[in-house]
């Protein structure tokens, strides 16, 4: 406390702006509490954090089920999900959740790994990451929404069984990729249920004589006539 209000003192007689005593004491804070101080213009929400519903496919399966949630860090180092954990057999076809141009595909540590930056998505540009994959593409490929970039891989998931680890950056902030897709994606087509109470329409004497002639003509001939 007594080294904080030192440097706040320091800063008056200096003339240092407040936003620069703001980051110094910060610095200071984090270093207190026993971590490296975070990198400038790094932190979680740091930068263009939109996310525009460009998707068009699930990286895996139709609507896979989703085993781990998104859970943004309280800080850059903190603990928390950096992506979404999707449901997937080994073996099974990864798709591009967007169209784009490879920018990685190979191993890391162990775990095979595909990014593709998202065609008009900004600059920097939004980027994708799919892991465990063996990959099927390289690196300066345009892939297309839909286009398999690879299978998963058995082994080298974080989940205790097989999964998909999807992600979404933008430069060095991780955002939650289930924001690319749009809602009738997302949530699935839209089904009208009846409502409990409501009578179903009944169809209008004119609609029901047209059912009738439309069945007259599909109905066979019937042969009355005596062999002669």
């Amino acid at each position: 406390m007594f080294r904080m209000r030192a440097m706040r003192g320091a800063g008056a007689r200096l003339g240092l702006p407040a936003g620069v005593v703001a980051a110094l004491l910060a610095s200071v804070a984090w270093a207190g509490g026993g971590g490296p101080a975070p990198p400038a213009g790094a932190g979680p929400g740091e930068g263009d954090t939109s996310v525009p519903a460009v998707g068009r496919a699930w990286p895996v399966g139709v609507r896979p089920p989703v085993l781990r949630g998104w859970e943004p860090p309280a800080t850059v180092y903190g603990p928390g999900h950096r992506g979404v954990d999707l449901g997937a057999p080994p073996g099974a076809p990864v798709r591009a959740v967007a169209a784009g141009r490879v920018f990685f595909a190979g191993p890391v540590a162990g775990r095979g790994v595909v990014s593709i930056e998202l065609t008009g998505t900004g600059d920097p540009p939004l980027r994708t990451t799919y892991e465990p994959v063996t990959a099927s593409v390289r690196k300066g490929d345009e892939v297309a929404a839909g286009a398999i970039i690879g299978t998963v891989e058995a082994t080298g998931s974080h989940c205790g069984g097989v999964c998909v680890h999807w992600g979404l950056l933008r430069a060095k902030t991780y955002l939650n990729p289930l924001l690319l897709l749009p809602p009738w994606l997302l949530n699935g087509p839209t089904r009208l249920l009846p409502v409990l109470g409501v009578p179903l329409p009944q169809p209008s004497s004119q609609s029901r004589a047209r059912a009738a002639v439309a069945a007259g003509s599909r109905a066979p001939w019937l042969w009355l006539g005596g062999v002669g």
